[in-house]
């Protein structure tokens, strides 16, 4: 598999799922154990809406993305809380 094949998220998920990365090496086995152990344990955590979640991704992805600003304003336009400061600080802090 290529990330030209399957771009994004999906992409990944694909590889973990086989467990084989896009350059065709294997995944080692304890990598995946682990990653399957957090994912089951994130599975089960209680969610507090889906509101929520949709901000949460939307920071922690669109940070990577978009500029502090830009992003600010899409969340303001979309009707979400704007960032706060712990936020700022993690994704658009000194680097």
């Amino acid at each position: 598999m290529t990330t030209s094949q399957a771009p994004g998220a999906d992409a990944v998920d694909q590889a973990i799922a086989s467990g084989v990365d896009f350059d065709g090496s294997p995944i080692p086995q304890e990598k995946l154990d682990l990653y399957q152990r957090v994912m089951a344990l994130e599975g089960q955590r209680q969610r507090s809406g889906v509101s929520n979640t949709m901000r949460s991704r939307i920071v922690r992805i669109g940070a990577k993305h978009l500029p502090q600003a830009e992003l600010e304003q899409a969340l303001a336009q979309a009707g979400f809380a704007p960032l706060k400061e712990k936020e700022i600080a993690f994704f658009y802090g000194s680097k």
